[in-house]
């Protein structure tokens, strides 16, 4: 004989079965508000949030590479950048690469030519009105190569010792300072780089200029 049932038993309840989801909408001004507020974080973030953020961690570790690397002459006015190069053509001062833009920033240039393409020949009206003007005065010298041919910005203002060294008869003849003197002064503006496999030596010729005028009584 089975047990009864307790008098207060229910029976279980049965499963409901769930309708179908409601389906979500995606219209186009939401995806467009949501486009649009991106674009806007984006800039903000990258336009003006980072930039203000690495300029002033650069002011803090190079102030003065942050404030664009700037050169003044012994008078203490503001002559230009260390990173860029100037039309320097005076005899009594040396010389920067040459331009495919004369050295106007605003200006695009193609890839620098090189040593073999003929149009290199084209960039170097410069440096054979030098050699016909001055080649007397290179005795067993030839000009290097970054003394006849553009930077990649045609706005460098370095060069290798090399093509410094070349120029010290042209400057000691057009000036009252003697090739000792100017040796001297080439040599201490020579920067090494820090590993010998990361770069060449080099010379910031608006640096050395700026040095040169003084000793020649000269200003800018």
């Amino acid at each position: 004989m089975s047990a009864a049932a307790p008098p207060d038993a229910r029976p279980a309840p049965e499963p409901q079965i769930a309708g179908p989801l409601p389906k979500r909408t995606h219209s186009v001004g939401t995806h467009v508000r949501a486009t649009v507020v991106f674009l806007v974080l984006m800039i903000l973030v990258g336009g003006f949030a980072y930039p203000a953020f690495v300029t002033a961690v650069a002011h803090v570790i190079d102030p003065a590479a942050a404030g664009g690397s700037l050169v003044t002459s012994p008078n203490g006015t503001v002559v230009g950048s260390s990173l860029i190069a100037q039309n320097t053509s005076a005899p009594y001062l040396f010389w920067e690469r040459p331009s495919g833009t004369d050295y106007n920033m605003t200006l695009g240039v193609a890839t620098a030519p090189g040593p073999t393409d003929p149009a290199l020949g084209e960039l170097l009206n410069e440096t054979i009105a030098y050699m016909k003007a001055y080649g007397n005065f290179t005795v067993n010298a030839t000009l290097p190569f970054w003394l006849v041919s553009p930077s990649a910005s045609s706005v460098d203002p370095d060069l290798t010792p090399e093509a410094v060294l070349v120029q010290i008869p042209r400057v000691a003849n057009a000036s009252n300072l003697s090739v000792t003197t100017l040796l001297d002064l080439v040599n201490a503006h020579i920067t090494e780089p820090v590993l010998p496999f990361l770069g060449v030596p080099f010379v910031n010729v608006l640096e050395l200029d700026l040095a040169l005028l003084p000793l020649e009584h000269r200003s800018i």
